[in-house]
């Protein structure tokens, strides 16, 4: 994975937004359709996409309000909302069927996608996902994203405050990556990712007081039908080990591994990951 990976972008009207998407590979094997996690987008897919579209097209996506794609208007960001980008990005890909990966929230809703639209999803995979984030990961969580400047001074500034290097040099990943994590905007530089999401943070902070989900992702787990894939770091403070034979029980379509990585396991591990897909498809 030393060098970025071919691929097109394009852009996919649903409902109130414009999801933007990374496009790899040609037709052959059953799509894959990646989804990122909260503090994540497509950007940080492509060398694991690149790997996995050898024979098949492998779309990562960023969902409405992230990266690229454009933010609810109304702040529309429930699960339904979620699911109905995923389906009208499939119908817009014409794709009948996908196999589907999430990481982290990116797995909560492609778990309530898959659940809601069986006929859709080939196989799942998700990665350092489950149905309920671990107290001490929510926390950290909560606290970044809550904390996160109304405007960064300049990529620095941005990479001192998310535990990074403000030293690396110009052509680091690192700093690549924050590059394409911000935009300019007046005074310097924010998250391409809507404003909503650290307000509901803050007021969980603040107040004690969570959103409901709006569904029993214990029983969105339990309903699927098709091979699911859990890949879990071991390391992890978002997936912790008392989950992991609930997550078994859950649903005997199972198939879970671990990687000695923390939360962010394709970050950190991304050859051991796609190893681990390409065995289970």
């Amino acid at each position: 994975m030393l060098t970025t990976p071919e691929h097109r972008t394009g852009t996919c009207q649903s409902d109130d937004v414009t999801i933007h998407y990374r496009h790899f590979g040609s037709p052959g094997e059953t799509p894959m359709l990646i989804v990122h996690g909260l503090s994540y987008f497509s950007y940080d897919w492509i060398d694991i996409a690149g790997e996995l579209c050898g024979d098949r097209e492998v779309v990562a996506m960023d969902m409405r309000g992230f990266g690229d794609s454009t933010w609810s208007p109304t702040q529309k960001y429930a699960l339904d909302d979620f699911a109905g980008d995923m389906a009208n990005l499939l119908d817009h890909l014409e794709w009948p069927k996908a196999i589907v990966m999430g990481h982290s929230m990116g797995g909560r809703n492609s778990t309530y996608f898959t659940a809601g639209h069986p006929d859709r999803v080939e196989k799942l995979v998700l990665v350092d996902s489950s149905p309920v984030n671990a107290p001490a990961g929510g926390k950290r969580v909560m606290n970044i994203v809550a904390g996160v400047p109304d405007v960064f001074a300049d990529f620095d500034a941005a990479l001192e405050y998310f535990g990074q290097d403000p030293h690396s040099p110009q052509d680091s990943s690192v700093r690549s990556r924050m590059e394409n994590y911000l935009k300019p905007a007046d005074g310097g530089f924010v998250i391409k990712r809507d404003t909503a999401f650290r307000e509901k943070f803050r007021k969980q902070r603040d107040t004690g007081e969570r959103e409901p989900l709006g569904a029993d992702m214990w029983e969105r787990l339990g309903a699927i039908q098709c091979p699911i894939l859990v890949v879990r770091g071991m390391r992890s403070d978002m997936f912790t080990d008392e989950t992991v034979p609930k997550v078994k029980e859950a649903n005997t379509n199972v198939t879970l591994v671990e990687l000695d990585t923390a939360h962010n396991v394709g970050g950190e591990d991304p050859e051991g990951l796609v190893r681990e897909v390409k065995k289970f498809l």
